[in-house]
């Protein structure tokens, strides 16, 4: 995963520099997630990395470049899970077993650390406009996902065919990151589960009635 965030870089680089690199970004990643980004420093990273003052500054020049290449790990890391469950939504049951899934992965530390990309982007956003509109991309690409799996389910008919999935797929999105820091901030996933259970019950209110028919392809629902 770490290979591709700077494919542009990588093409004069040896396979040792590439593992260096590698290690770097993962040992930054996970101090920033951990520790945040603004008590990461450079000299954290170089210890945790194992590697030397030189090779970490001909890899990252400086923390900024380090941590643009950090965001983009984490986002390709959070996009691929998400892609994993949400590919195939197109049920209630799916909804739930997406929320039960973020809930479980959340629990391991008790909700401490908050959402992977969002806790970069509460540090971040207001610091760095290029990370600002990458975090946006990143959030969007998230938020699509769930708001294609919403539309599989309203054109098959589990959802009303007036149901707009878009603004749906919003108030998802917007419960799971108030409910990753509210986890965080109680050191407990219950709000977390109680802020995605209201969510997932107002996609409910929009279910179809029973016996209703799907809409027929070309029909021009929306």
């Amino acid at each position: 995963m770490a290979g591709r965030v700077r494919e542009n870089g990588d093409s004069r680089l040896t396979g040792r520099g590439r593992a260096t690199r590698e290690r770097i970004l993962t040992a930054a990643a996970d101090m920033m997630y951990v520790k945040g980004v603004a008590l990461t420093t450079l000299d954290d990273v170089r210890a945790a990395s194992g590697t030397s003052k030189s090779q970490l500054y001909r890899h990252y020049p400086d923390k900024d470049a380090l941590m643009r290449d950090v965001v983009a790990l984490r986002a390709a890391e959070v996009l691929e899970r998400q892609h994993q469950h949400l590919q195939r939504l197109s049920s209630f049951r799916g909804l739930e077993r997406w929320r039960d899934a973020l809930i479980e992965r959340n629990a391991l530390h008790n909700g401490a650390y908050g959402c992977p990309l969002g806790s970069l982007a509460s540090e971040l956003a207001d610091q760095d406009e290029e990370v600002r509109r990458a975090m946006a991309r990143h959030f969007a690409a998230w938020e699509g996902l769930l708001e294609a799996g919403l539309a599989r389910m309203r054109d098959s008919g589990v959802l009303r065919a007036d149901a707009d999935v878009s603004g749906l797929a919003t108030g998802l999105m917007a419960a799971l990151q108030g409910g990753y820091l509210l986890a965080q901030t109680a050191r407990d996933v219950e709000p977390m589960r109680i802020a995605l259970d209201m969510a997932i019950a107002h996609v409910k209110a929009h279910a179809a009635p029973a016996g209703e028919a799907p809409p027929e392809v070309g029909a021009g629902v929306r």
